[in-house]
């Protein structure tokens, strides 16, 4: 007897397998969001954990309010290497940059 295939409920399953999945143009737009989303995110994180809010951290640092709150939008584009490196200095931590290979089934459903 033939094992029945079992569907999914996970709504972010059923989206990805619609939408994304097998679309290497639509893989590598998902892939660049998540890297920004990360990235706002650890910030925002780090910062936090530090007990700061964006217009001490901005302070710490030499810019404005409103600069971190840009780089703390998932939708943000502009994380440059100097600013990532002057928050790590700020909030006593030390920047790594990883290059990996791509994992071609990392995103697979």
């Amino acid at each position: 007897m033939a094992k029945k295939q079992r569907t999914t409920t996970d709504a972010v399953k059923i989206l990805h397998n619609m939408f994304i999945k097998g679309d290497p143009q639509a893989e590598k737009m998902l892939a660049e969001a998540r890297e920004q989303s990360d990235t706002a995110q650890k910030i925002y994180d780090l910062r936090h954990q530090a007990g700061l809010s964006q217009k001490q951290l901005a302070a710490l640092i030499g810019t404005t309010q409103s600069v971190i709150s840009r780089l703390e939008d998932a939708d943000y584009k502009g994380h440059s290497l100097e600013m990532l490196r002057r928050i790590a200095h700020a909030l006593h931590c030390r920047l790594e940059v990883k290059i990996v290979p791509e994992d071609k089934y990392a995103h697979a459903s």
